[in-house]
């Protein structure tokens, strides 16, 4: 009798174990059912698509792993997207920044080559058409330098460099400029040395585009540079007492091709500021912008001593 029960035990037991793992077998083939139709949905495009599981589903990280995979390949396309609509922007801007111009360089330069105008005229024609040349000519340099940085081609050499002697050496060309330009400045750097890693070539064109900027779009009489530098970093400081930015305008100053007079009469190209922030990015610093409409504009860098 106690044997009988001992197996009538055993076979409970063992129909038990039999329909719990017959229970995970069904559970895992539902798993691998819906796995099977969620591959098949994002192969056919839709990266919404995602795969639900329970911790204690032994199918768990295999779901995990292909949410993952839509996730980030959701991420590519939504990228790979706004990069198209930007190339598109950035061709429509090509196509009014180049041709238009062109097209009055060209028509200037006919003009005076047919002797349509002479003598003060003449000259005048030259001059504007000096003007329009030099001004594609730098779009054409910001052009290419933002392919070049976008495409990750731009070669870049990081050396130690005392900070305070290289901002003078930049600015020491911007004196006649700014005096030209009716500008009052004030430079305040220190006299002290602070040896950082720096790409001199990029560290140039970041100081240089954003004076630039102060002459071309504040609108101001005055602005001033200062270097701040502790154990860290090292902080620059533009400030200018122009017009402004507005605070519409004020996110999206950095953002390639973006230019906050929107009207065809602008000067500039939206490439000065967007270089400028990846310059300083691959610098590891950051720069922000901070504007008070009628009053001024300060833009700050921050730059790691150490990269």
């Amino acid at each position: 009798m106690n044997i009988s029960v001992y197996l009538l035990f055993a076979l409970v037991f063992t129909l038990l174990i039999i329909a719990y793992l017959v229970s995970i077998l069904w559970r895992v083939r539902t798993q691998l059912t819906l796995i099977k139709d969620a591959l098949e949905d994002i192969k056919n495009g839709n990266l919404n698509r995602r795969v639900l599981a329970r911790e204690s589903d032994m199918t768990m990280q295999i779901c995990y792993g292909i949410n993952e995979i839509a996730l980030s390949s959701q991420a590519r396309l939504i990228q790979q997207k706004q990069s198209e609509q930007a190339y598109k922007r950035l061709m429509t801007s090509l196509s009014h920044d180049v041709k238009t111009p062109l097209a009055s360089l060209v028509g200037y330069l006919e003009a005076i080559e047919s002797k349509i105008v002479v003598g003060e005229e003449k000259d005048e024609y030259i001059h504007v058409a000096s003007d329009k040349a030099h001004h594609l000519k730098h779009f054409v340099e910001n052009l290419f330098e933002w392919v070049k940085l976008d495409s990750g081609e731009q070669v870049f050499h990081f050396e130690t460099f005392d900070l305070n002697e290289l901002s003078r050496n930049i600015i020491a060309d911007w004196f006649l400029i700014l005096e030209n330009s009716h500008f009052e400045y004030e430079f305040d750097i220190p006299e002290t040395e602070y040896f950082m890693s720096i790409d001199a070539n990029a560290y140039t064109r970041i100081l240089n585009n954003l004076l630039q900027n102060v002459i071309t779009h504040s609108e101001g009489d005055k602005m001033t540079l200062r270097i701040v530098e502790n154990k860290q970093q090292a902080k620059i400081v533009i400030i200018d007492n122009g017009k402004g930015i507005s605070s519409d305008n004020l996110p999206h100053i950095f953002e390639r091709m973006y230019q906050c007079d929107h009207s065809r009469t602008a000067k500039g190209n939206g490439l000065g500021l967007a270089i400028t922030k990846e310059l300083i990015s691959l610098h590891k610093g950051t720069i922000t912008a901070d504007s008070t409409p009628g009053i001024g504009t300060v833009f700050t860098i921050l730059l790691p001593k150490a990269l």
